[in-house]
């Protein structure tokens, strides 16, 4: 048999250990011990389920379909109840949309309770609604509610809302106004106390008594690609990939090829454009920003930060400030946009666009007459490669080239290289390099004839 290794073996014995000393410390450390002694103090249902689902940031078209899909899915599978735990403070879907919600709330056969949670969440603006088609209200010491404007809808709780109609309230503040019809510091406090719920109380050998739920939790939230739909439409996020998105795409723009950079952007500016849809907008704002992004392409074809690119900035902060409508964004938010883009046009990107063709440019008169490959098309523009490298390249107009046809470099504009056909060029390269030849060197045998023939007649 073969044997293990000695250095694996000590490895297996060492994690045995380590998981025997693991099991070990967690029965010791085990709330329930032989040393404790459980009660069961309440009649409820231990065979039912509670289902628990997270809602959190702006009520998007994502989240009220989670939502509404959970109260569907609690009252097929028969549970006891459905809790929202919830820390949002905006709706971003239409007013028929959020009616529609809290009537599906208010039709439920199925209790559906609302915890404010964990602390340091809000549930204000629109969403506070959400109290009103409760039946059970909870709030985290810490966290606030309020702000929930006039009801949308008839049927909900009217003496629950008015307290906090125009202003928002602590939990303490809550209870006191009978907003909260549970004492709920975690959601495991308010599961506890929620009618129909079997519990335990457990006392600890230090004399610590605690209520756990029998009956079984059953926590649910969004899926993979829900959580990322919804994760761009919040507005901090939509507005950082729209401006990562088009800084990356004028990057690769001005660049040869199609790069790394090129792919990110595109997918940036499109989930920057899903995010922007769902979210109130204002359309003048993106005209700005296309604007902006314009100044700014001027001067990175040049290579040098000049008058375009403080255009362009203040372009950009005009429309950082105004393009969302009725949402506000952190300072930190727009800081760090403003400040990146202000930093990427003004040194970064004119950098790396010289770095990127600084290897080619160097004692670069050695590619005039050079042979070399179409990558593209070439139709005025277009993009070669010569000795390896791509270059961006140009021909005249009635000398296209087709894509992977031989050409000659016969010139050399900036980054930009002008090229021929290698047959049939409109016009010679060594005329067209504006080059002189004082010395005849680069004349062939019948220039050189003729030229010799021409200055023995005029002797």
């Amino acid at each position: 048999m073969r044997r293990l290794p000695t250095a694996a073996a000590i490895t297996a014995v060492v994690a045995l250990m380590i998981g025997v000393i693991g099991f070990v410390m967690s029965a010791m450390t085990s709330p329930v011990s032989a040393e404790t002694s459980t009660t069961i103090i309440n009649e409820g249902s231990p065979d039912g389920f509670v289902a628990v689902v997270k809602v959190s940031g702006l009520l998007d078209p994502v989240m009220v379909d989670f939502i509404r899909s959970s109260i569907d899915d609690a009252n097929s599978e028969g549970a006891l109840a459905l809790v929202l735990q919830t820390d949002s403070n905006g709706v971003v879907v239409d007013d028929a949309t959020f009616e529609a919600l809290l009537n599906a709330m208010l039709a439920s056969p199925v209790p559906i309770d609302v915890w404010v949670g964990p602390s340091g969440s809000h549930l204000t603006g629109l969403p506070a609604q959400l109290v009103g088609a409760a039946d059970q209200v909870g709030m985290a010491p810490g966290s606030r509610l309020g702000d929930a404007g006039q009801p949308v809808v008839s049927g909900l709780d009217s003496k629950r809302l008015a307290p906090i109609t125009d202003k928002t309230v602590n939990a303490q503040e809550a209870a006191d106004l009978g907003v909260t019809t549970v004492a709920a510091p975690t959601i495991g406090d308010f599961l506890v106390n929620l009618p129909g719920v079997a519990t335990r109380e457990v006392t600890a050998d230090n004399g610590e008594t605690r209520r756990e739920p029998l009956t079984q939790v059953r926590f649910g939230q969004l899926s993979l690609v829900s959580n990322l739909m919804h994760t761009v439409a919040s507005p901090a996020v939509a507005y950082l990939l729209i401006t990562v998105g088009l800084a990356l795409i004028i990057f690769e723009l001005f660049t040869a090829g199609v790069g790394v950079a090129g792919v990110v952007g595109a997918g940036a500016f499109i989930l920057s454009g899903y995010g922007m849809w769902v979210l109130p907008t204002h359309w003048w704002a993106f005209v700005l920003l296309g604007l902006s992004i314009f100044a700014f392409a001027i001067d990175v074809q040049t290579g040098v930060p000049r008058v375009w690119t403080g255009i362009g900035i203040v372009l950009f902060v005009v429309f950082s400030f105004t393009v969302f409508d009725g949402i506000s964004m952190s300072w930190i938010t727009l800081l760090v946009a403003v400040l990146g883009m202000a930093l990427t046009f003004l040194a970064g990107m004119p950098s790396m666009v010289r770095t990127r063709f600084s290897t080619p440019t160097i004692g670069r008169e050695w590619m005039i007459g050079e042979m070399g490959r179409a990558v593209t098309g070439i139709n005025p523009d277009g993009v070669v490669q010569i000795r390896e490298a791509l270059w961006r390249a140009s021909t005249n107009r009635s000398t296209p080239i087709e894509e992977l046809d031989r050409v000659r470099v016969v010139s050399i504009d900036g980054l930009v290289l002008e090229v021929e056909p290698e047959t049939g060029g409109a016009k010679d390269y060594r005329d067209r390099s504006g080059g002189s030849d004082p010395k005849g060197q680069n004349e062939s045998p019948a220039e050189t004839a003729v030229t010799s023939e021409d200055d023995q007649a005029a002797d």
